[in-house]
């Protein structure tokens, strides 16, 4: 019995130097490898398939991503496209009423210290306004003129528009804005609803806007006097022709 409990402990002990043998030679060849692949650099493994094809700087290409990750992707932004310019630019350009005879500059105007819209200071021009929307560009554009200064003025034969006439904003450029008349009709000035007409749109359109209904003395140095009513007329877009130098500018 003592020799068969001896055999046993030398059975266990060889087994134990046997693994520790092999731990041991795990350990070296393990470090032999890792010499080795440090002193060769990337020559000892192959390329990727990634970096043989790789045609780009850098950026997917570059990411680390596991076994059991997905790459993410990221989609090319999408830039917006630039809006187009307004059709008359910045560039000077005429109204054109042809069936009342109307070729008047147009100049821009604004409001003055109370607020209240600035018109022209002579019976021959006719006023856009900075606060409303530039024509040609999808909402109300509002234009104004005198219906008489010392005689006939601009708008003075605006009263006889009717739906279906034409009027056309030429810019010097050679840019056309065609409009046809949908609406003429009063307001109020002291009805405070009346300013409507000035306010924006959802369709491309133009206001004019010129005095109408009795005439009445007032005293006042410049005008003289005021009317009891103020003449509409709404146009809608019917189509834009742009010049050779806005398409090509």
């Amino acid at each position: 019995m003592k020799a068969a409990h001896t055999h046993r402990r030398l059975r266990k002990l060889l087994l134990l130097c046997l693994g520790v043998a092999a731990i041991v030679s795990g350990l070296t060849l393990t470090s032999i490898g890792l010499y080795r692949q440090l002193n060769s650099g990337e020559a000892a493994s192959p390329p990727s398939l990634s970096s043989r094809h790789r045609t780009d700087p850098g950026n997917v290409y570059d990411r680390r991503v596991g076994a059991t990750s997905t790459p993410a992707i990221t989609p090319a932004p999408v830039l917006a496209a630039a809006p187009p310019p307004p059709p008359l630019r910045e560039s000077a350009y005429r109204m054109v009423i042809d069936t009342i005879g109307v070729d008047a500059g147009v100049f821009t105007y604004g409001v003055d210290a109370n607020r209240v819209p600035e018109v022209p200071l002579n019976g021959s021009d006719v006023a856009w306004y900075s606060f409303s929307a530039q024509p040609g560009t999808g909402s109300n554009a509002v234009f104004a003129g005198h219906v008489t200064w010392g005689g006939a003025a601009v708008f003075y034969s605006l009263d006889s528009l009717q739906p279906g006439d034409a009027i056309t904003l030429h810019g010097d450029d050679g840019t056309e804005l065609d409009y046809v008349v949908s609406e003429t009709f009063l307001v109020d000035p002291d009805d405070p609803n009346s300013l409507s007409v000035m306010a924006g749109s959802s369709n491309d359109m133009i206001t004019l806007i010129t005095c109408g209904g009795s005439f009445y003395y007032t005293g006042d140095p410049v005008f003289n006097g005021d009317y009891t009513h103020r003449r509409i007329i709404r146009a809608n877009l019917s189509g834009i022709t742009r010049g050779v130098t806005a398409a090509g500018g």
